[in-house]
């Protein structure tokens, strides 16, 4: 059975983490502008050559650890990465989830667009090569594919979350199989991934948003919680199949929700 973050009771560590998290934040946060404003900016265009990260990959992948690090999280790998260009497709609980996958890759998101008009965070997001999608918009979807395709056959990989959304109970949606498509039309390996807080070993489906729980709501309760686990699960990839992308979008699904099982819950074999 899952098992909420959230401890009965009282918390009494939790004002003496907002006391060091908090500047911490600010400072990383006004590192994270002034690093957007130059190198980001500069070099946004940047792909891996030979299987090589180039430089602003690898300050991304450090700028969004220390960030987890500042709400407690220890970013923890399984698997390896496909080399760039492919499309990872991962399970969406948390606004921290694209921090957790840009962790261990860099890699251009696909995000509601209501995120580019949040302070900062839409800034920081579009220097970054987020994708913005306007959700129920089919001229939206079709503009955001043609991008995906085009970033993908100039060598850049691209993250998706095909569930179209979050949930708070820690259940994965049907995945929307038409994003698929883009990894067909541009050639490119399609890799799952695996995004699993945990704490002592055990899944934590609390670090999602709570039914009717704002964004800075959520940002401020994650922010005094206790340490725990980010897990990034890169998982076996899902080969282009005859059956079509609803086939792709099941099997990666699949392979996903194995991941994130808790070992006591997995059946016997």
């Amino acid at each position: 059975m899952n098992t909420p973050s959230v401890p009965s009771g009282r918390d009494p560590w939790r004002p003496l983490r907002y006391l060091w998290r908090v500047p911490w934040l600010i400072a990383h946060a006004l590192l994270g502008v002034v690093l957007c404003a130059t190198i980001l900016t500069w070099n946004r265009d940047r792909v891996m050559q030979d299987g090589r990260e180039p430089f602003v990959h690898r300050m991304i992948r450090w700028w969004s650890t220390v960030l987890l690090r500042i709400f407690g999280m220890r970013a923890v790998r399984f698997g390896q990465p496909l080399p760039d260009p492919v499309l990872f497709v991962a399970n969406h609980t948390s606004w921290l989830d694209i921090e957790l996958l840009h962790a261990q890759r860099a890699a251009c998101f696909v995000a509601k667009a209501e995120i580019a008009r949040w302070p900062l965070v839409g800034w920081l997001a579009a220097n970054g090569g987020t994708i913005f999608h306007r959700r129920g918009s089919n001229h939206s979807l079709a503009a955001v594919m043609q991008i995906m395709v085009e970033r993908l056959h100039a060598g850049r990989s691209v993250a998706v979350f095909p569930e179209g959304g979050t949930s708070h109970d820690g259940h994965l949606k049907v995945f929307h199989a038409r994003i698929f498509q883009a990894a067909i039309d541009a050639g490119v390996p399609v890799q799952p991934v695996a995004l699993r807080f945990s704490r002592g070993g055990r899944r934590v489906i609390d670090v999602g948003f709570r039914e009717h729980e704002s964004f800075m709501a959520n940002f401020w309760r994650v922010l005094g919680e206790a340490p725990l686990d980010a897990e990034v699960h890169f998982l076996a990839p899902v080969p282009a199949l005859a059956e079509g992308r609803r086939r792709m979008a099941d099997l990666a699904r699949e392979r996903i929700a194995a991941a994130l099982a808790d070992p006591a819950e997995m059946p016997a074999a």
